[in-house]
């Protein structure tokens, strides 16, 4: 019998509460419209049509935009970057978000893209929260005359955020992700601090709707050492958050085992109002950070408008009955990217052969 945890959709929309379901009823409506403008866009050929449903499409997205600006504003644990950074940074978030959604955008290049973003929340995250504190950081420079060169920066003193933290993967799509973040972690860190690493099997469904949704945790293929979790600033990143179903799940499981996390931090691309709400409601003491948020969900819980399966645009997709383990997957991401991130793969190759 296998060791599996499983959540229903149905246990997920019992924490959200009466104002929650209104902003989602309220959302969905809103999308209804460009849903519209999008057909249009699809089917027709004539110009008129055509540049009116572009106009409407713009406007509608402008409305949506500011209502979820709204909500995250009146729900104090999600935390969107282009809601909270100065304007002149929204640019470049909408820009590598564009990317990301385009069909077009190939592998390596979804894949830096991804790395991009990541960089741009861990500044969010971490290096925002962590000012005004700076620490200085002494470099010798490749230049000798006319004497040996150093210079001098100033970086956010993130050493308070990060020194508890334990880095969580919900493979398969979380694995790089996690693996970015926690390079970033070691390079802002005084004393290249590597993140340990907890990894967890879970998969959602497929083969059901949104609304009867099973999330299943495999026991036997997660490597994670219970103890060394309690207490612990636990980090979950991954590329999108559509229902927060995969979280709850695993956050539920560790506290039926009597774990406490000191925080929880989810650190998503794109996030789903909804999967957004469900997990604040959950989990009271996670904060969700996204880049981007995203307004409703399809009937297969897919992110609208979304990018489509991030997991498999980052590490492609399995090939016969048998999907590919931890050590299978950083094996396919090649000598240049292992390279990059050498202590992140010892540190998951310890933890799943053992240390």
């Amino acid at each position: 019998m296998s060791n599996r945890i499983v959540l229903h959709a149905t246990d997920l929309d019992g924490f959200l509460n009466d104002e929650d379901r209104r902003r989602l009823d309220t959302v969905n409506r809103m999308y209804e419209k460009s849903l519209a403008f999008c057909k249009v866009l699809d089917s027709s050929s004539d110009v008129i049509q055509l540049e009116n449903a572009r106009k409407g499409l713009i406007e509608a997205s402008r409305d949506i935009g500011r209502y979820l600006k709204k909500v995250s504003g009146e729900v104090k644990r999600i935390h969107v970057y282009s809601f909270e950074t100065p304007e002149e940074q929204h640019g470049e978030a909408s820009r590598l978000i564009a990317k990301l959604r385009d069909p077009r955008t190939q592998h390596e290049e979804f894949l830096y893209y991804i790395q991009r973003a990541y960089e741009m929340l861990f500044s969010h995250v971490y290096g925002d929260a962590a000012l005004p504190n700076k620490r200085s950081i002494i470099l010798k420079t490749p230049v000798t005359l006319p004497v040996q060169n150093y210079a001098v920066h100033r970086i956010p003193d993130v050493d308070k955020l990060i020194h508890n933290s334990i880095m969580c993967v919900m493979l398969r799509g979380a694995l790089l992700p996690s693996m970015i973040l926690s390079k970033e972690i070691q390079e802002f860190s005084s004393d290249g601090f590597v993140t340990p690493f907890a990894l967890f099997k879970i998969k959602r469904d497929e083969s059901k709707k949104e609304k009867n949704m099973e999330y299943v945790l495999d026991l036997d293929r997660s490597f994670f050492n219970l103890k060394e979790l309690d207490g612990k600033d636990l980090i979950f990143a991954d590329p999108m958050n559509a229902t927060g179903g995969s979280l709850v799940t695993i956050i539920n499981y560790l506290k039926r085992q009597g774990i406490k996390p000191a925080s929880i931090k989810f650190i998503n691309v794109i996030a789903a109002l909804k999967g957004s709400l469900r997990i604040c409601r959950a989990i009271p003491e996670a904060e969700v950070y996204t880049l981007w948020m995203d307004p409703v969900l399809n009937d297969a819980a897919y992110i609208l408008p979304g990018l489509g399966d991030a997991g498999d645009r980052l590490n492609g997709k399995d090939v016969g009955p048998k999907p590919r383990n931890m050590i299978q997957l950083i094996a396919d991401y090649g000598t240049n990217i292992n390279n990059l991130y050498r202590a992140q793969v010892r540190e998951i190759e310890e933890t799943v052969l053992g240390k």
